[in-house]
């Protein structure tokens, strides 16, 4: 079996999908753009060859890059990136070899574009916020005549939370329009709620093998716009409403041998013409693994290897244990400049054996993610909270929920 992966060293922890497919005899290949001697020793090891373009955006570089692979291994079986960035990079390349393990470019528009996503959501019977694609300043009055303020405005095709932002009133609208570039923004009526995730791995019959549920502590556009820390934690999705949703989503977008990252609102209040309060409602939807650690904290919680569960699936079309949930898993990140309460060696004495990594962000991804990440367990949520109140409270004694 042959399977090329772009971007094979980042984000760094995306060698561990390489390294299982390679225990398992498949020829990884990989493609991207960093210096070869700069790929970490992990990296290195988990692949079969890698082909270095100058870069990641020029297709007929990574074009060329999988002729040659084909030239000297054969047909590609599959071709994958699990990130964000990648999806339409990797669908057109399905396209253009005719690799039919994942979605052709073609097919794309109902995982690329939000306003198409949402309207899956509603077929299945999800509800979601009412939308409306910013063609003309007409666009924006009549919609905001007809759900008032606040709004928020992202990009339509748009990555992670760029680019998006909440407006208050008319005042801060006319400034959006006066100064926005000439992406094809979404306006949605704002909802007052929290993000929970639904993250699994599903087989060629949409079965799913592995699931887990984040639940976010606060807003990603917030963190972005205002470089806050940021925290979550992963819940069981037994007895809960998100796995029943979460299907309905898997069988609404075909998900079949995937990776799969969907976002809902849970509403925080009533919403008219929405639902009540613990009411989930669509947001989005991901073709891929979900990112800031979740992969790892889904095995923490676990005690199992996704990794290996997501290569099993490519080559076996199955998973071969039976995963039980154990713990809940947190994470939470600080910022450079903020005194707070404890000191990282502090928080490092302090937590023990229930840490189970801290690390430093890459500088991309440190808007979303915060600067430095703390990943923690324990047996129940209300732990769970304490040390993330812990590790984010001020020096002032300020709370950060």
């Amino acid at each position: 079996m042959n399977v090329v992966f772009i971007s094979p060293h980042f984000p760094t922890y995306f060698y561990n999908f390489c390294d299982r497919l390679k225990k398992r005899g498949v020829h990884v290949l990989g493609i991207g753009d960093e210096v070869y001697d700069h790929l970490s020793a992990q990296t290195k090891a988990s692949l079969t060859e890698y082909y270095r373009v100058d870069h990641l955006d020029d297709y007929e570089a990574v074009y060329r890059a999988c002729g040659y692979f084909i030239s000297k291994y054969g047909r590609l079986d599959w071709i994958e990136s699990e990130n964000e960035y990648w999806l339409e990079l990797e669908a057109t390349l399905r396209s253009d070899f005719n690799v039919n393990t994942g979605t052709k470019i073609e097919h794309m528009g109902e995982m690329k574009y939000k306003s198409k996503m949402k309207d899956v959501y509603r077929r299945a019977g999800i509800p979601v916020a009412r939308y409306q694609l910013l063609y003309c300043h007409e666009d924006a009055y009549d919609f905001t005549d007809r759900v008032g303020y606040p709004i928020v405005v992202k990009p339509d095709n748009g990555v992670g939370a760029s680019k998006t932002y909440k407006l208050e009133n008319r005042e801060e609208l006319d400034y959006f329009l006066a100064t926005k570039d000439d992406t094809l923004y979404i306006m949605e009526e704002f909802v007052n709620g929290h993000v929970e995730t639904f993250d699994g791995i599903t087989d060629s019959n949409k079965n799913i093998l592995i699931c887990s549920s984040h639940v976010m502590l606060h807003s990603i556009m917030d963190t972005v716009n205002f470089e806050t820390d940021m925290a979550f934690f992963s819940q069981s999705v037994e007895d809960n409403d998100i796995r029943i949703i979460g299907e309905k989503v898997v069988k609404a977008f075909d998900t079949r041998s995937r990776f799969f990252h969907f976002e809902f609102f849970r509403l925080d209040s009533d919403k008219e013409g929405l639902g009540k309060k613990g009411d989930l409602i669509g947001l989005e939807v991901n073709m891929r693994a979900p990112g800031a650690y979740m992969p790892d904290m889904i095995n923490y919680a676990y005690d199992e290897d996704v990794y290996s569960i997501w290569a099993d699936m490519l080559v076996f079309d199955r998973c071969f244990s039976v995963p039980q949930r154990k713990y809940y898993v947190g994470y939470a990140s600080r910022r450079h400049g903020i005194d707070y309460a404890y000191t990282h060696d502090e928080i490092i004495a302090m937590m023990k054996d229930q840490l189970l990594l801290e690390t430093e962000i890459a500088p991309s991804l440190a808007a979303a993610m915060g600067n430095h990440a703390y990943l923690f367990r324990t047996v129940d949520r209300y732990h769970l909270e304490e040390w993330v109140r812990t590790i984010l409270r001020r020096k002032d004694g300020t709370e950060w929920f």
